[in-house]
């Protein structure tokens, strides 16, 4: 089965459990599969990975509206940045993951190597 067999599965078996599509496929893992990466949706995702992706998208697009809309006119130090965007980063990807992973086991959904579709 393809990734995109994959997923189309996924969405439906997904639907039937009434977990919305936004949930199951966030914007960001949608423009990864249109683009071609082959990578598990969040709810079958290993947590550490999760967790990583969550907070690195975070950390880089909170710290950059931060710099824009307060930092850079406020002279916050570079050092200062980096360690709060870091921190603001790790937070939210460790509780997505967590999030994930409850949604994930709630459900009884396996990890995406093994998914085959509805059971």
């Amino acid at each position: 089965m393809t990734h995109q067999e994959k997923i189309e599965r996924m969405y439906r078996h997904t639907d039937a459990l009434g977990i919305s599509r936004g949930t199951v496929a966030p914007p960001a893992w949608r423009l990864m599969w249109k683009l071609g990466l082959e990578v598990p949706p969040p709810l079958f995702a290993p947590f550490l990975p999760m967790a990583l992706a969550m907070g690195g998208f975070f950390a880089v697009g909170w710290g950059l509206l931060m710099w824009l809309g307060f930092w850079a006119r406020q002279g916050m130090p570079l050092a200062g940045m980096f360690v709060s965007a870091l921190a603001a980063g790790v937070l939210f990807g460790l509780i997505m993951a967590g999030i994930y992973r409850h949604l994930a086991r709630k459900h009884g959904l396996p990890a995406w190597a093994e998914y085959r579709g509805t059971p």
